[in-house]
Order: C-alpha cells, then structure tokens, then sequence
C-alpha cells in the first residue's frame, strides 16, 4: 500500500534515478508534437491500450452506478430473505450465488442483497478513495518536494529530513491504529483518503525535488533567476511545467497501491463499513462463504485483480510513453545483473 515502509538514501544526498523519467524543459507535457509522439509511443503498446481501455471502463461503472443499479431495478441495501435457503445455512437458492434475470451477479448470502448493485457502488468507493488519496498524496508531494528544490540549502536540508521521516514512518501501523480509534459516525472513504494521502505523499515528494534540483540548473531557470525574477514564480513558470511528466507518471503507479490499501484495510475490518459497499469489504465477508458460496468470493477478488492490473499495466505504459529511454534503461539494467550472474 501507499503506506509501506521503506528505507531510502536521505533525501537530502544525492539524488537517485527519479522515477525513471526524464526530467523535460518548460513545454513538457503541453499539446503539439510532443503530445502526438506520447500518443504513438502510448498507442503502439497494446497492453497499455487495452489496460487504459478497462480502466476508463471501471471509472464509467464507478460514475454510473446509480444508473446502472436503477437499470437492473435493485437497490445496495435491500435485503431479500425469500432468496436465502435457511436450512442451508444461508446461502442463496439457485445456482451460481442466485444469479437471475433480477439479480445479474446473483444475491449475498444470510442477507438477499444484491450482489451487481453492491459491486457497483462498492466501484464508486473503492475507486472513489484511490483515486482521492493518489490526488491529495499529489498535492502534498510536489508543494513538498518543489519548496525543497527551489528553496536553498537550508529549506532543502530541513524537508530532506522531513521527508526522510515520513518515509521511515510505519504507517502501516499507524493507519490501523488511528481507523480503530476514529469513532464509526466519521465517514470512512473521507477518513481513508485523508490517512492514505497524509502518509503517502513523501515518494512524490523526493521525486519532485529530484527532478526540480535538475531543472534549476537548466539554462532557462539561470537565465530567469539572473534576471531577478522572484523564486516563486520561477518555481510556478519554469519548473512545475517541467514536473508534469514525472509526476504523471508517479500517479498512475500510485493509484493501484491505493486500491490495494483501501481494499485491504476495508478486509481488516477498520476500512469502509457496512452497509457502505466497496471491494475490500465485500471480501472480507465472503470469505466466510467460499465453501458454501465460492461465487461471492470470485466477484470482489477478480475485481480487485483486474482492477490493480489494470492500472499497474496502464501506469507502466505511460511511463514509457513519455520517456522512451526508460524501456532501454531498464532491459539495460537487466542485461548486465544477467551477465554478472
């Protein structure tokens, strides 16, 4: 999850590959012939289309889901208790988890709720909370890691220590501990979004500072700062527009660790809570039900899986896309660890 722990060199030493994208001058990211060569680089890999294709698919469910519910005449929350076979221990009669012309995914066993509008709203939270927490982790990284990179020695060292900190931080535990104690009538998407955000912002961060440190003492920043324009502007003029590239391409990598965060603190329990619908929750309650009623276990975990490649196969062919060299870096990287083996 966005959360884990890991030990990187201080943020304030030299700089690591950041994120394996270049960093690009001041037109980078912007239309032109630099869009249509990302588009062709993009297009030409087909996992990353049809990755893109089902991701896009996800976000219009997620989006529609009232629609889409209302569609099947079914509700997330009603329950249905003439569907469930009592003398079996709950499961829904019929086949298949109770799938019919009425119920298209079939029902949730003891409960009768329908399982394709709980999948449905359940894409609007999880998705909901990814994509909230990549935004805000976003926001917080590049404020961070822009002021670390333009603001001198001394502001550098300070937040390089920061972010150090936040990097060692055991947020997982955290997470935990904190959504146990926050009182239940505190909406948890939100809550979720505002723990994944705080505590996954710092990899952004030291990729921004990175990539600003580079694009400083490029000639068109000197020139700015020898004519005396103020560092803030600079930073808002020159560098930021240099960002977009990398920092693109870090969100599409962060967005399925989220949902895998989402779904698995929702699985501890501590997550969304019903009656709230999303993936992970669905999960956790299934698994009690997958002798008795495997379909209700397939559905959320093949979502999830799906979900999490999806994004994973998109992000990477964006990655590409804006920095062809990455591919070359990488296999080059490859080559020489299967030459020294």
């Amino acid at each position: 999850m966005s959360a884990t722990v890991s030990t990187p060199p201080p943020a304030s030493g030299p700089e690591p590959d950041a994120g394996a994208v270049a960093p690009a001058g001041p037109g980078a990211g912007r239309g032109g012939r630099g869009g249509r060569a990302v588009w062709r680089r993009f297009a030409a890999n087909r996992a990353a289309v049809v990755a893109a294709g089902i991701v896009g698919l996800l976000v219009l469910v997620a989006v529609l889901a009232p629609l889409l519910a209302a569609l099947e005449g079914q509700d997330p929350t009603t329950f249905h208790d003439a569907l469930i076979d009592s003398g079996r221990g709950g499961v829904p009669l019929g086949s298949f988890g109770g799938i019919s012309a009425d119920h298209w995914l079939g029902v949730e066993p003891t409960t009768g709720r329908d399982l394709f509008a709980r999948v449905v709203f359940g894409a609007r939270v999880s998705l909901g909370v990814a994509i909230g927490a990549t935004v805000l982790q976003v926001l917080i990284g590049v404020t961070v890691g822009l002021a670390a990179g333009v603001g001198g020695r001394l502001v550098d060292s300070v937040l390089g220590r920061f972010i150090d900190l936040i990097l060692a931080f055991p947020g997982l535990v955290f997470s935990i501990a904190l959504l146990a104690i926050v009182p239940s009538s505190f909406p948890r998407p939100v809550l979720l979004v505002v723990v994944l955000g705080v505590l996954g912002w710092a990899g952004v961060a030291r990729i921004v500072r990175g990539q600003t440190l580079t694009l400083r003492e490029t000639d068109y920043v000197a020139a700015a700062r020898l004519a005396g324009v103020h560092p803030v502007r600079v930073a808002r003029r020159e560098i930021l527009p240099g960002l977009a590239a990398p920092v693109l391409t870090y969100a599409a990598l962060l967005l399925p660790g989220n949902v895998v965060a989402e779904a698995a603190l929702s699985f501890l329990g501590i997550g969304v809570r019903p009656p709230t619908s999303s993936w992970g929750q669905m999960l956790s309650t299934a698994t009690t039900w997958f002798r008795g009623d495997p379909t209700y276990v397939l559905i959320p975990a093949v979502l999830l899986f799906v979900t999490v490649l999806a994004f994973t196969l998109a992000g990477d062919g964006l990655r590409t896309a804006l920095d062809p060299r990455a591919k070359a870096r990488v296999q080059g990287q490859r080559q020489g660890r299967g030459r020294a083996s």
